[in-house]
């Protein structure tokens, strides 16, 4: 029988026995540094995304930093952290498509040093645009789209 796709929706939920707290050990070490590292759960970084107001901004390094406390850990793991944010905005704009008015609001999350992630649902031009929409004015570095003065307009962490 054949496998069917999860929905974004269901991959959000879908924890995989997330959180999980543990001391960073052997390989890992190296790439991340001494400490105690959390996973977290997908909703819980979702969670953090839907606390963030029209007219704020959060960065993926404020959630780790929030999911850290939140857990006693010294640190989030940056990777699941930001694949767990691309899985919340991929099921957001599933939402939206289906009808639902009331969306995680993933646009508001930047990268670090306030820049927009284009891998994100639509890509830079529907980020910039959501952005925009709300006052924010973006800014092109290169290849890259930075929001002016994000600092400015951060979530307290």
């Amino acid at each position: 029988m054949p496998r069917t796709k999860k929905s974004w929706t269901e991959k959000l939920h879908d924890s995989k026995g997330h959180p999980t707290v543990a001391p960073v050990t052997g390989a890992m070490r190296r790439r991340w540094g001494e400490g105690v590292m959390v996973i977290a759960a997908p909703v819980e970084v979702d969670e953090i995304m839907r606390t963030v107001r029209r007219g704020r901004l959060i960065t993926i390094d404020l959630i780790r930093a929030r999911l850290a406390a939140k857990h006693g850990a010294d640190f989030a793991c940056p990777m699941t952290t930001g694949i767990f944010a691309w899985i919340a905005a991929h099921a957001a704009a599933e939402a939206e498509a289906a009808g639902k008015k009331r969306i995680t609001p993933y646009w508001r999350t930047l990268k670090a040093r306030g820049e927009l992630n284009g891998k994100y649902p639509g890509g830079i031009d529907n980020v910039r645009a959501r952005l925009e929409a709300e006052g924010f004015t973006i800014a092109q570095r290169g290849q890259r789209f930075f929001v002016e003065d994000f600092e400015k307009r951060l979530v307290e962490s």
